[in-house]
């Protein structure tokens, strides 16, 4: 049977969450909406729609799309520099020598999803990715990680989902498999514990430095 290593993108491989924050807070100032960042890096993670509904709580279609055009286009600005976190292609290569087919699962997709790949620069490593082209519901909703386990042909127990925020762990446990928590997002640690992470690393280059007692061990 072959197993599956899940990898959430932004914040996890590439260091973004910053910047969704930043691009955020200025799409909702445009639109005359005063969101803390604080209360925006708490929910990078989720989808564009479900963030404005946590954020903001639910509204109509016109101003969401006006939102999400707008943070798309701030966002986009930074499409040919965004900066992968160390080793972070080195991990993904490393997991395909030891046998994992490594998938991606995140809320990006289009000209975004093919911006962070470009950063993290290891397209030979990765076997497929489940994008929020491919599902109905994001994070944490179990729909994306589930949706990657099918593109891996893998159950649940033969897999583990790396990511670095509350809503990645949610989908993760939701979705049955084990999970790996990431620092790199700024999440602490104890809220990534509480939502279902099994190990905790501080970002891709220890995660790569501790591999051999990790979930993602090539023995498990």
């Amino acid at each position: 049977m072959g197993r599956a290593a899940v990898f959430d993108v932004d914040g996890t491989l590439v260091d973004t969450n910053h910047l969704h924050v930043t691009t955020w807070w200025e799409a909702f100032r445009q639109a005359g909406h005063r969101v803390s960042m604080h209360a925006i890096h708490r929910s990078v993670g989720l989808g564009s729609e479900d963030l404005i509904a946590h954020l903001l709580g639910r509204r109509n279609r016109d101003e969401i799309d006006l939102l999400v055009s707008a943070h798309t286009a701030l966002y986009g600005t930074f499409f040919d520099r965004l900066p992968p976190l160390k080793d972070a292609g080195r991990l993904l290569r490393r997991l395909d020598q030891d046998g994992w087919n490594v998938v991606l699962a995140t809320s990006a997709g289009g000209r975004e999803l093919s911006a962070l790949r470009q950063a993290i620069a290891a397209d030979d490593a990765i076997a497929a990715t489940a994008s929020a082209d491919d599902v109905e519901a994001g994070k944490p909703s179990p729909e994306p990680v589930e949706h990657a386990l099918e593109l891996a042909g893998v159950p649940p127990e033969a897999a583990v989902f790396v990511g670095d925020t509350v809503w990645d762990m949610q989908a993760g446990t939701r979705a049955g498999v084990t999970c790996i928590g990431l620092l790199s997002g700024g999440i602490p640690k104890a809220d990534l514990r509480e939502a279902g992470a099994r190990a905790i690393y501080r970002d891709p280059s220890h995660l790569l430095a501790m591999l051999a007692d990790s979930p993602l061990a090539p023995d498990t």
